[in-house]
């Protein structure tokens, strides 16, 4: 079945940068849309990005754009999440996520960015 790990998050100072990795198995990966989200306390989860099955294309929500960089290895099947230039704002349960409409998810990483 599939399966998704996450891991990378932790505590990091504003300005900084932290690498979230995303583990798939179960499908043939190279063939799937790969996306994270997050969900802030008190907040419904947001699309971050989303990177096609080739990884030639990408797409971010605004306030992430020009910080953030998704990517992904199919040879590894792995997907990440580049985030540079950490805001508080950041602050959140980052989740991967097969597609934009599935309900198979990872169980999520803590990213939590504070002075």
């Amino acid at each position: 079945q599939v399966h998704l790990v996450e891991s990378g998050g932790g505590l990091v100072q504003p300005g900084g940068s932290l690498r979230l990795s995303c583990a798939a198995s179960g499908f043939t990966f190279s063939l799937y849309v790969m996306s994270w989200y997050r969900q802030a306390p008190g907040k419904e989860r947001e699309l971050v990005a989303g990177i096609s099955g080739a990884g030639s294309i990408t797409k971010y929500v605004d306030s992430v754009e020009g910080r953030f960089s998704i990517s992904r290895d199919n040879a590894k099947n792995m997907v990440y999440l580049q985030m540079n230039s950490l805001k508080p704002e950041d602050t959140a349960v980052y989740y991967c996520r097969r597609g934009y409409n599935t309900n198979y998810w990872g169980q999520g990483t803590q990213v939590t960015v504070s002075s």
